[in-house]
C-alpha cells in the first residue's frame, strides 16, 4: 500500500522484555499528511509502538526510521534534538499543575526557542485563541479547567515547536461523549490547518467510531502483530474476523 511520502517506517520491527514478545515482526508505514489511527485492544502492545516511535525504547530486531532517520543510530543529545519533530497530546493532557494555561505552552519555546518574549508572547496567544482558549482560560490553571480544556492546551502546547508529527495518545479516553467529538473534532480541524507544512498524525486509540470517522488508515494491532493496516474508508469492511469482532462490539 501506498499513499505519498513515507514518513515513519517499521521493518521487521520486534520488542521483547526478556523472553516476553510484545512487538513481533512490523512492516507497516505511516504517510506524510495523514492521520492513522494505531487501534487494537488493550494489552495490544499500542503504548510499546507508541514509545518506539518517539525513540523512547529501542527495538530488539529490526529498524524504525522516522523522517528517513534511523532512531537506533542517535546518540541521547541527538536524539533529544530530533524529538522536536514530534508534538505529543497525552492520555490525561499531563500539563504542569502549576502553571498556568498561558505557561503551559510558553514552556516549551522558553526552553528550545530564542524567541523574544514579545514573540512569544504573540505566538502563545496565537496558539491558545487557535483551539479555542480565550484570555481568561490563558490565566487558569489546569485544576480549573474542564478535561476538554485541558486537551486544547496540551495540543496548543504540542504545536508550539511547529512539529512534523503530531502523537495522540488515546485522545478521549475519560471524556464525556460530547466532550470527545470536541477532541476529535479539533484533531481533524488541526490536521487540516497545518496540511500546507505537511503535517502528519499518528493516533493510538480503541475507540472505534471516533477511529471509522476521522483517520485516513487505520492499523489494527493484536497480540503485537499488526493484523490488518488499510485506507479507512475499507476498513469497515475488512473480512478479518478480529476487526469485525472489533467494529461490531
Amino acid at each position: 500500500m501506498s499513499d505519498g511520502e513515507v514518513v515513519i517506517q517499521f521493518e521487521g520491527v520486534t520488542k521483547k522484555f526478556g523472553e516476553h514478545v510484545i512487538l513481533s515482526n512490523l512492516n507497516f508505514e505511516i504517510y506524510k499528511n495523514k492521520i492513522t489511527t494505531i487501534l487494537g485492544f488493550s494489552g495490544a502492545g499500542k503504548s510499546t509502538l507508541l514509545k518506539l516511535i518517539l525513540g523512547l525504547s529501542l527495538p530488539s530486531e529490526g529498524t524504525i526510521k522516522v523522517l528517513g532517520q534511523d532512531l537506533a543510530h542517535l546518540e541521547n543529545l541527538a536524539l533529544r534534538e530530533f524529538r522536536r519533530n514530534f508534538g505529543m497530546v497525552f492520555q490525561y493532557a499531563a500539563l504542569f499543575d502549576a502553571m498556568t494555561a498561558y505557561k503551559n505552552v510558553e514552556f516549551p519555546l522558553k526552553e528550545f526557542t530564542e524567541l523574544r518574549p514579545s514573540e512569544r508572547d504573540h505566538k502563545v496567544r496565537h496558539l491558545l485563541t487557535s483551539v479555542g482558549i480565550d484570555e481568561f482560560g490563558m490565566r487558569k490553571l489546569p485544576s480549573e479547567l474542564s478535561g476538554g480544556m485541558r486537551k486544547r492546551v496540551g495540543l496548543a502546547r504540542a504545536l508550539a515547536l511547529s512539529p512534523a508529527i503530531m502523537l495522540y495518545d488515546e485522545p478521549t479516553t475519560g471524556l464525556d461523549p460530547i466532550t470527545s467529538k470536541m477532541v476529535n473534532d479539533l484533531i481533524v480541524d488541526t490536521a487540516e490547518a497545518h496540511k500546507d507544512r505537511g503535517l502528519t498524525s499518528v493516533i493510538i486509540s480503541h475507540d472505534i467510531k471516533a477511529t471509522l470517522k476521522i483517520s485516513d488508515f487505520i492499523a489494527f494491532l493484536d497480540r503485537g502483530r499488526i493484523v490488518e493496516y488499510l485506507p479507512a474508508k475499507d476498513f469497515v469492511n475488512s473480512d478479518h474476523p478480529l476487526v469485525q469482532e472489533f467494529v461490531h462490539l
